[in-house]
């Protein structure tokens, strides 16, 4: 299964956070599925550091390629779906998430009670 990590999913895997559930853990280390984290995802953490809600490790980059996890940038088909998309859910963040996993067939890791409510694959616990 390849999979596309919400921003807390991600975050509560790096910190080994016990939100993340013992089958989300599974599913993320499975070594036949790729992992992938959104450009959206970097930026929402860059906000949210700005903003001085959210401290997160120097060096992300980095720290997501020595986890095996794939860059997923955004792309003018990703940006004209999310624009597209019923207005279920009003972050824009998670409107680009969902854009991008119906585009590229990737399944959401993610505990946000709005993004199932679209057409998407979503893997919560």
């Amino acid at each position: 299964m390849n999979l596309l990590l919400d921003t807390h999913a991600l975050l509560w895997w790096l910190d080994d956070d016990p939100r993340l559930t013992a089958r989300e853990r599974k599913a993320i280390a499975d070594p036949y599925g790729v992992v992938f984290v959104s450009a959206a995802t970097a930026w929402e953490i860059a906000v949210k550091i700005a903003l001085g809600k959210l401290d997160a490790p120097d060096r992300l980059a980095e720290i997501l390629v020595e986890n095996g996890f794939r860059e997923l940038p955004i792309d003018f088909d990703h940006a004209l779906r999310a624009g597209a998309l019923p207005p279920i859910h009003r972050d824009p963040f998670d409107r680009m998430l969902t854009a991008q996993a119906q585009i590229e067939d990737l399944t959401i890791v993610t505990h946000d009670t709005n993004i199932p409510r679209y057409e998407v694959a979503v893997l919560n616990s």
